[in-house]
């Protein structure tokens, strides 16, 4: 029987009903434990979902680029939102894009050609900039991210997006970013940045998308020394401060010590080249999240280094298409 939350919730406009209740339901993920979460009272479901029932990964769609501010970090510096609208009346699947960079650099335009392919596709896109490293180190860009997932669930009905259908999608450092807040939605850490215009929000998402993410950053660490790369290893100084912080913020040792965590399903793309995250990195961070019980897809892309997909090539073309169709796979299923 439906409570008085949710009677309240149906007799909501539908555009209210999506930017108020969205993906904030967990159902459908894979858990070890169990995590309390009132928003399940406000619906979510996926599989009611229109955006998510018309999503056809060869659809091609013209899109609109706009920007706007997202939020203001602790240092006074404006970080924007990059939006990838398809020309249409949606409403459209929603994915969220966050930055790599090493945690030090680069900004929402880091993944412009994935992001205008998958918003060709009838995707509504939003990337946004991260806090960097140099000011502000950990954990100011994963309290980006998981400020970002909530904003995107209230603010995305204004771009023809249903929230219901959240994803990420995360490159490097920003898969490390991707990952965390896909397997830590609740994370106490995370989640300080509050949201006031609607506290009962909360990070879940649908599923993750990587390329190269940073799941163990402490052997991506080891990996740098032993192949003397300075400035790699001074990336990982500068942002985990102080240095104990690489245990705590790393997938593959939140999984070995078997802490509660959310599994979305999840793709991982490596490039068989990539010696910066190496492939054997993924390999086992992989395992280990089928072994709790999650759904991990890891697709190793021959010929291909740590950014391969920023030149076109037919793996950058593979690339996009493995996105697209892993998407399809988590809306449909």
């Amino acid at each position: 029987m439906q409570n008085k939350s949710q009677n309240q919730i149906l007799k909501k406009s539908r555009r209210e009903f999506l930017a108020q209740s969205s993906s904030l339901t967990i159902l459908g993920l894979s858990t070890i434990g169990f995590f309390p979460n009132d928003a399940l009272a406000q619906g979510g479901s996926l599989k009611d979902s229109i955006a998510a029932k018309n999503y056809d990964p060869k659809a091609k769609f013209e899109i609109d680029i706009k920007e706007l501010e997202f939020r203001k970090n602790a240092n006074g510096r404006q970080l924007m939102a990059r939006i990838y609208q398809p020309k249409g009346s949606g409403p459209f699947p929603v994915l969220l894009d966050l930055h790599g960079g090493a945690w030090n650099r680069k900004n929402r335009t880091a993944e412009q050609p994935m992001n205008r392919s998958l918003a060709s596709s009838g995707i509504l896109v939003v990337a946004i900039d991260m806090s960097l490293a140099g000011d502000m180190p950990y954990p100011a860009c994963f309290q980006d991210a998981h400020y970002g997932v909530r904003w995107l669930k209230f603010n995305a009905h204004r771009w023809q997006g249903d929230p219901s259908t959240i994803g990420i999608y995360g490159s490097s450092s920003g898969g490390h970013a991707a990952e965390l807040i896909g397997m830590k939605p609740f994370d106490p850490v995370f989640s300080a940045i509050p949201f006031p215009e609607n506290p009962n929000l909360d990070a879940t998402v649908r599923y993750v998308a990587s390329r190269a993410p940073i799941s163990d950053p402490f052997a991506r660490y080891q990996n740098a020394v032993a192949r003397a790369r300075p400035d790699m290893i001074k990336n990982h100084h500068i942002f985990f401060h102080p240095w104990e912080k690489i245990y705590e913020a790393n997938p593959q040792q939140i999984l070995d010590r078997h802490e509660k965590v959310s599994l979305p399903p999840l793709l991982i793309m490596a490039g068989a080249l990539d010696d910066n995250v190496l492939p054997a990195i993924q390999e086992r961070f992989a395992k280990s999240y089928q072994a709790a019980g999650g759904d991990c897809e890891l697709k190793i892309f021959a010929n291909s280094e740590h950014e391969w997909v920023a030149e076109e090539s037919l793996q950058t073309d593979l690339a996009r298409l493995t996105v697209k169709n892993f998407i399809y796979k988590q809306l449909h299923s």
